[in-house]
């Protein structure tokens, strides 16, 4: 199906020109693969031609599909679609039907069957829309404000640690949880270190951490990571920014002085030891100031590398 409607915007694309001649030109650029930019743009101008909400569905949907850290399942767009930045819940009655989102794409976008998400057309719109980066204005710092913004919804807050899954009516749970930090990382607006403040200030006890803590147990192989509970090797809200690498928050948590910088979680991983663990220097460099460390985890020693401070090799 995707590659038919590509046949029919290159087609609407190629007898928009006036001339014979350079319907010719357009065909030949099109066959070589050059000009389907021109077919992809004028789709995007009737997307933003359709005015209102459908206009800034449409673009949202977009904007999701290109920058999200994983394809999202439909159920996972329609909710992040229906977010209100900065608003206390989410109303049941405001979450967008797919159909109305597809429509609002105009053939750009079409759901995957067999694994239930939604995807772009073809490969080369995914290239096109990445090129054109002014087509979405701060499209992670509106990520990550959207992400924090239902985590830090009250029925969410009020949720108890379940399995990884999540539980029933929140299917956007689960990408919040992991991927609030990256798309914060890579662009930090004032509003969404507002948001990670209020969520981190009860991270002890949000369901969030717990997914967080499963997702990390993926990437330790070989490691034994402990479920949270009080006592027992807390991740705790500094351990989860030095693991994100954000250092203005990181740099503010310290400064609260709530939390202790030498603090071990379940693998026996101080928030330097995973500072140092993803590169993130700005962070290693805010915890080494506060004290000398013995870096050390379950008898691997990390040491630091004399080149680059936010790099370690294991001696």
């Amino acid at each position: 199906m995707s590659r038919f409607l590509l046949v029919f915007l290159s087609i609407e694309a190629i007898l928009q020109e006036t001339t014979i001649y350079r319907r010719r030109q357009k065909l030949r650029a099109m066959k070589n693969g050059v000009d389907l930019g021109g077919a992809y743009e004028a789709t995007l101008g009737r997307i933003k031609a359709q005015g209102g909400e459908k206009a800034r569905l449409g673009m949202a949907v977009l904007m999701w599909i290109v920058h999200s850290r994983r394809p999202l399942q439909v159920d996972e767009i329609c909710h992040a679609i229906a977010i209100r930045i900065g608003s206390n819940d989410l109303g049941g009655d405001d979450i967008p039907a797919i159909s109305t989102l597809l429509g609002c794409c105009q053939g750009l976008v079409t759901m995957d069957q067999g694994a239930s998400t939604v995807r772009l057309i073809h490969f080369t719109l995914q290239e096109y829309l990445r090129t054109h980066s002014d087509l979405f204005d701060r499209a992670h710092s509106m990520i990550a404000e959207t992400c924090l913004t239902y985590l830090n919804f009250q029925h969410i807050k009020d949720l108890s640690a379940g399995p990884s899954s999540g539980p029933r009516g929140t299917p956007f749970l689960k990408y919040c949880s992991l991927y609030w930090g990256i798309h914060m990382r890579m662009e930090l607006s004032d509003l969404a270190k507002a948001f990670a403040l209020e969520l981190l200030g009860q991270f002890d006890d949000h369901i969030s951490a717990e997914f967080l803590w499963e997702s990390i147990g993926g990437e330790l192989v070989g490691w034994s990571l402990r479920r949270l509970s009080p006592g027992r090797g807390r991740f705790s809200a500094l351990h989860c920014i030095s693991y994100f690498g954000i250092a203005e928050v990181a740099n503010t948590l310290i400064k609260m002085k709530r939390w202790d910088v030498n603090q071990r979680d379940g693998a026996g991983m101080t928030p330097l030891i995973w500072a140092a663990r993803y590169g993130h220097e700005e962070v290693v460099k805010l915890l080494l100031q506060k004290k000398t460390y013995s870096i050390q985890s379950r008898g691997r020693k990390f040491w630091p590398n004399s080149t680059l401070m936010g790099c370690w090799k294991r001696a």
